[in-house]
């Protein structure tokens, strides 16, 4: 119980630190502690499933954090700039559109969402599809003046289309469930 508490104040902390950060490194930090606090709420079951879950979730999550970084560095590299408002390099857009699409499961970067929610516990997925979404809807928000909107269009329309689609063809409940959120997503 104090472990599940723990887990859930670690959650709670890292989306308020992402939420109210304008600093790129803050916001990283957040994004972090939320991947840190909910992998071993998946990998809670000690099932192979739960496990593979666990891997992919972190391998995934990971990779977007550094993009994320990588963005904020190339932006802060051309521009002097750390703020998160700030974000004005073609490049540096291109890279955070990327990382915030892989972080949210948007279509091309889904892949990842449906099995990540097979392995996990009901509760545990419960919170994967809603309060892990805040930090980068945040984000994309924050950012979304300077990001491309073509492309945000493209993915918004294909994770709508896709995930509606996608989801037509289950039996699984938590994989109707992960192509439900893929699809809402993109309205």
């Amino acid at each position: 119980p104090q472990a599940k508490l723990i887990f859930i104040i670690s959650l709670l902390l890292g989306t308020t630190i992402t939420i109210s950060s304008n600093h790129w490194i803050m916001a990283w930090a957040g994004l972090e502690i939320n991947t840190l606090a909910i992998l071993p709420m998946i990998s809670k079951s000690h099932h192979p499933r739960a496990i593979e879950a666990a891997t992919k979730y972190f391998l995934t999550q990971a990779t977007a954090s550094a993009l994320v970084l990588f963005s904020s560095m190339t932006n802060a590299w051309y521009t002097g700039q750390w703020d998160i408002t700030q974000l004005t390099h073609p490049t540096s857009c291109l890279i955070l559109t990327s990382a915030i699409a892989m972080k949210l499961g948007l279509v091309p970067f889904h892949f990842w969402f449906p099995e990540v929610l097979q392995g996990s516990p009901l509760i545990t997925g419960l919170l994967l599809s809603t309060m892990m979404k805040f930090p980068p809807i945040t984000l994309l928000f924050m950012t979304s003046p300077s990001l491309n909107s073509t492309l945000l269009t493209y993915m918004a329309l294909l994770s709508a289309a896709l995930g509606g689609w996608m989801g037509l063809n289950q039996t699984q409940i938590r994989k109707i469930l992960a192509f439900s959120s893929i699809s809402h997503l993109g309205w």
